[in-house]
């Protein structure tokens, strides 16, 4: 039976209340991740501080709100909403039979460079610099090049973020994105604590993925993006 999951209403303020706590932000009032991390804040306070939002924009550039929608407090600024998925995995996904390709741990120098590269030619904006060190990040190599990876990102007690999920465009339809999934989600499991991730809405091939593997969904989350005034 699906339990609630309450704390996902609010993930990065649990995030970083609880286990990337060393890892917040705060400017009048508002709680964000270090930029150098990830471009996100909670937007726990309302109306928000305008002078918070530009100053964090000072630092990161563009960044993202999550959860409610922000109401700008003195000055006037603009959010553009992208509405996702939050999809839970209530149980570990029986295929491990499918786990074909040699996983790596992208803890190196160089593999996390790589892991940064690969992620930024997909998804440019949300991979910082050191986001790889919110979590474990797992790789496919082929030919001595990185060419699929999947790792960690919120984190608090009880869930894990699952994120990343990128295959080089040379490399789609092989199967790396999924056997990724099972080995990430097994490593969440094995600290005692359930996956969970945020995929665009309209990305129909991945969500069906993910049904595939035994995620659900259990709500619509919206990402608002704040890029200046």
């Amino acid at each position: 039976m699906k339990t609630d999951h309450i704390k996902l209403d609010n993930p990065l303020g649990y995030s970083l209340q609880e286990v990337h706590q060393n890892k917040a932000l705060k400017l009048e009032g508002l709680t964000f991740y270090d930029p150098n991390f990830c471009p996100f804040g909670a937007s726990e306070v309302t109306p928000l501080n305008a002078r918070a939002l530009l100053a964090y924009h000072k630092l990161c550039g563009p960044f993202f709100l999550i959860g409610k929608k922000p109401i700008a407090g003195a000055k006037a600024v603009k959010f553009k909403e992208l509405v996702c998925d939050q999809m839970v995995l209530p149980s570990r996904i029986d295929f491990t039979n499918d786990l074909k390709e040699e996983i790596v741990l992208l803890e190196q120098p160089e593999q996390r460079k790589a892991l940064f590269a690969l992620v930024n030619l997909v998804q440019p904006g949300y991979f910082k610099k050191r986001t790889a060190e919110l979590g474990k990040y797992f790789g496919i190599y082929k030919d001595h090049q990185l060419v699929a990876v999947c790792g960690e990102r919120m984190k608090m007690n009880g869930y894990t973020e699952i994120s990343a999920i990128v295959t080089h465009p040379d490399h789609l339809r092989k199967g790396y994105a999924k056997q990724l999934i099972i080995k990430t989600t097994h490593q969440v499991f094995d600290e005692g604590k359930i996956p969970y991730l945020h995929v665009i809405e309209t990305n129909s091939s991945a969500i069906q993925l993910y049904k595939k593997l035994g995620f659900y969904r259990r709500r619509k989350i919206s990402f608002w993006e704040f890029n200046g005034q």
